[in-house]
């Protein structure tokens, strides 16, 4: 199913991919780290109303 944002005069469906890498790929986040990473993630997209189709932090 394809879920499409309105507006008053538009309507559009926008999907993002985003990779976040370190400088020369040091692994820089500990478990406790990722687990927050995660929360502020999630709390950030439910405040703004963006579906979060699929996630990996390793």
């Amino acid at each position: 199913m394809v879920y499409y944002n309105k507006g008053s005069h538009t309507v559009h469906k926008i999907e993002y991919h985003i990779v976040w890498v370190t400088k020369y790929r040091y692994e820089m986040l500990n478990k406790s780290m990722k687990i927050r990473l995660i929360e502020l993630i999630k709390q950030r997209c439910d405040a703004r109303n963006i579906k979060i189709l699929k996630g990996c932090i390793v």
